[in-house]
């Protein structure tokens, strides 16, 4: 067998695989002769069938698996043999003039190639690593929602000032319709939040979504639409209330403070926004993180511009999957998609270039955090070490659960990597400017 590479640009190729008749010839005459005692044809009796209708019924068939099988092996082991770095699976070329009658058959196979480029960690960009502070307006605003939260709710029928209001927000139109509960200070607009006073349960208000709230993204809590649309979104909603109720705040005592974080923990009004910006700001390190390292990863995408097989690519997302794409179809997959794969291609690159290693310590420190997140979350705040030690010996006796953390192990480590490369410029935001850099507003 002849097998050629033909290039046509740096990311696309076409195998050429000729195949002479000898390289099957022999194995679709073993085949035949395997299917001559258990041939059918109507007027011989099974077994007596002539060699030449046994070859008529069956030959073109086992001609085809035969070749099939030839090919796919070569193309296999020529594929390995050049140490291809392929993006998807090659795709057979349809050529009008093939014929399966010739003994002598040329197939045609496209393939996508992995980019060939130089990285760079260091290049200059203007990354920000934020340290969100819990200003003393989110304390003071926190400290009266614990109050509110643990004091007494009483049932009122008619709205009055300092109420919460519960009911759905709705639009057919625009396919909204929420249900959620309010606090009438959120109105950015005070005429909004008085035409509220002496509604009832039942009652129907029509409000407009355009400034409705002092912050455009409350949007998304209260109507549950997407950001994409919170700020351009202007249309009519309803309103209607379906429950009024009145908070008396909780008094700042130490029965409250025990109720709040346990007995003892804290006893005065400060040690109580000290606590409360301790877990906020450890909460927000977490946001921070995760934008940190999305802007990481956009920069890296952005500061390495290669060329990829799109075309192939949208060809190739046509042929894989249980639903079969069309062309439209495939090319808007392959759009979600694309920025995913460009930082895998970086990613892969860099670990290559790296002395990044996961050992059994790393593998175990990382499992282990992760059982302790995931009982947190479950109300299990304080396991002990012994309860999740056992989880973590159990899951590291899995060999799928091995495979699974030692690559978030390894992608925890890349990002890392990224990060102290990429060295970014570090500044202290309130929460509410961390939102509005999050969203670049």
């Amino acid at each position: 067998m002849d097998i050629k590479r033909v290039a046509i640009d740096a990311v696309n190729e076409v195998i050429v695989l000729t195949v002479p008749h000898m390289d099957y010839k022999g194995q679709v005459a073993k085949r035949i002769n395997e299917k001559m005692p258990l041939a059918t044809v109507k007027g011989f009796r099974k077994g007596a069938v002539p060699k030449a209708l046994v070859e008529k019924q069956y030959g073109a068939v086992i001609k085809i698996e035969e070749v099939m099988k030839v090919v796919d092996l070569a193309l296999q082991r020529y594929i390995q043999t050049e140490r291809l770095n392929l993006l998807g699976t090659p795709l057979l070329k349809q050529n009008e003039n093939f014929s399966w009658e010739n003994e002598e058959l040329i197939f045609e196979y496209e393939v996508g190639l992995a980019p060939q480029f130089e990285i760079n960690l260091e290049a200059e960009n203007s990354i920000v690593k934020y340290q969100i502070i819990a200003d003393e307006t989110m304390l003071n605003g926190q400290v009266a929602r614990i109050q509110k939260q643990y004091g007494a709710v009483i049932s009122k029928d008619v709205v009055s000032e300092g109420n919460d209001v519960s009911g759905s927000f709705e639009n057919q139109t625009a396919g909204i319709k929420n249900r959620t509960t309010i606090d009438l200070e959120e109105f950015a607009d005070a005429t909004v939040a008085s035409s509220f006073i002496g509604k009832k349960v039942g009652d129907v208000i029509n409000l407009n979504t355009k400034g409705l709230f002092h912050d455009a993204h409350k949007l998304m809590d209260y109507l549950a639409v997407s950001h994409d649309d919170v700020h351009d979104l202007n249309v009519d909603v309803t309103f209607t209330i379906d429950e009024v109720v009145a908070h008396e705040p909780a008094t700042l005592n130490q029965e409250l403070f025990d109720k709040v974080f346990g007995e003892g923990k804290i006893s005065t009004l400060d040690e109580l926004k000290a606590k409360i910006k301790e877990d906020a700001e450890k909460q927000f390190e977490k946001q921070a993180e995760q934008k940190l390292m999305v802007d990481v990863q956009d920069f890296l995408i952005e500061s390495h511009n290669f060329e990829l097989p799109k075309e192939f690519l949208i060809k190739w997302l046509q042929t894989v999957g249980d639903k079969k794409l069309s062309p439209s179809e495939a090319e808007v997959e392959y759009n979600r998609s694309e920025k995913g794969l460009r930082f895998q291609l970086i990613e892969g690159k860099a670990l290559a270039e790296s002395d990044i290693k996961v050992n059994f310590q790393d593998l175990k420190d990382f499992t282990t955090n992760s059982i302790r997140q995931q009982m947190a979350q479950f109300g299990n705040m304080n396991p002990t070490d012994q309860e999740v030690e056992g989880i973590v010996a159990r899951v590291l006796s899995n060999q799928e659960e091995v495979k699974r953390m030692s690559e978030q192990v390894v992608a925890a480590k890349m990002l890392k990597l990224f990060v102290e490369k990429a060295n970014p410029t570090t500044k202290e935001v309130t929460y509410e400017e961390f939102v509005k850099a999050m969203y670049n507003e």
